[in-house]
């Protein structure tokens, strides 16, 4: 069976976006690039909400972003390579190959995707994420920490869900970034 493994950055007050929805407080580098491409790169489908989804399509829509460096140009090569379905009521239409369009949830649906797969699957947005959560899909966190607090914005786990965690891995970055590998209880 396949995991379902919620992958965020988070400011160090627990947000994904500030008050205003801005989460350009993100000062990514090389290092933490070539990082996410080795994380990513055996993940067979990543699971996106709509506004994750259109912020990441630029990795496939955007060449410039993948011409600014060696490990940019590798994220986009993995980041592209992957399944992608993203879960929105509002989006017209995908932008990107390799991409299905879901107009709702349905953890029984995603639970199947993790049996059939026998690999690992990514969810990305906290909206979609809570709902996995909810339902006990989501086997682990890689939680991103960056050196900034927000003062408060849209909370990067679910709220009023508890979930137990188990530490299994850490690192730290040059740039003050702090990685954090859980596994979740139901597991």
């Amino acid at each position: 069976m396949g995991k379902l493994i919620y992958v965020t950055n988070l400011s160090l007050d627990g947000y994904i976006e500030d008050p205003e929805g801005v989460f350009a407080w993100l000062p990514m580098d090389d290092e933490l690039f070539a990082y996410y491409t080795d994380l990513l790169r055996p993940v067979g489908t990543m699971l996106y909400g709509r506004r994750m989804y259109e912020g990441m399509a630029t990795w496939e829509t955007d060449p410039t972003l993948a011409a600014r460096s060696a490990p940019m140009a590798e994220f986009a090569n993995v980041w592209q390579a992957a399944s992608k379905v993203v879960y929105s009521t509002t989006l017209p239409a995908v932008t990107t190959a390799g991409t299905r369009l879901e107009r709702r949830f349905d953890p029984a649906a995603v639970r199947e995707l993790k049996t059939a797969t026998g690999g690992e699957v990514t969810i990305g947005g906290a909206d979609l994420a809570a709902q996995a959560f909810r339902a006990g899909l989501v086997d682990e966190c890689r939680l991103f920490l960056w050196p900034v607090a927000v003062g408060g914005g849209k909370p990067g786990l679910p709220t009023g869900t508890r979930t137990d965690l188990e530490l299994l891995d850490e690192r730290r970055f040059a740039n003050g970034v702090l990685h954090l590998h859980y596994r979740t209880a139901n597991r």
